[in-house]
């Protein structure tokens, strides 16, 4: 059996940048996958700073463009973690066909019976709550 090598994309979670997902990267580079890990915008080292971020498509920005780059015949695999899984989710709608599967880690999953805008207002409303 051919053991088949894929490109792991992954993209860190709020607070965090790629930095945060260093042992990861070493253990799949070690089994001889492909790993682009992101930072999105306004986070690690990404040169956007985070005043300039004004929404999710602009937060999102630099896995669209990754995405947008990546060769028609390769499918990678979408690896979010906890707030980068709304990119991943949007990098799934926009590139379907680039996209072999997607891993939701420690993360809500957004989907056609419960959109972000209701995830994350039940969070807002949950913290608020916790203040009192």
């Amino acid at each position: 059996m051919e053991k088949k090598e894929g490109h792991f994309v992954l993209v860190h979670g709020a607070c965090h940048g790629a930095w945060c997902w260093y042992k990861v990267i070493t253990q799949l580079e070690s089994m001889g996958h492909k790993v682009t890990a992101m930072d999105l915008a306004g986070a690690g080292i990404h040169p956007k700073q985070v005043q300039e971020v004004q929404s999710f498509p602009d937060y999102f920005e630099p896995l669209m463009n990754f995405m947008a780059s990546v060769q028609p015949e390769e499918k990678v695999i979408l690896v979010g973690h906890s707030l980068g899984v709304y990119s991943i989710s949007a990098a799934m709608e926009r590139f379907p066909e680039k996209v072999a599967v997607a891993v939701f880690a420690t993360a809500f999953m957004p989907g056609p019976n419960l959109p972000y805008l209701t995830i994350s207002q039940q969070v807002h409303a949950s913290a608020v709550l916790t203040m009192y």
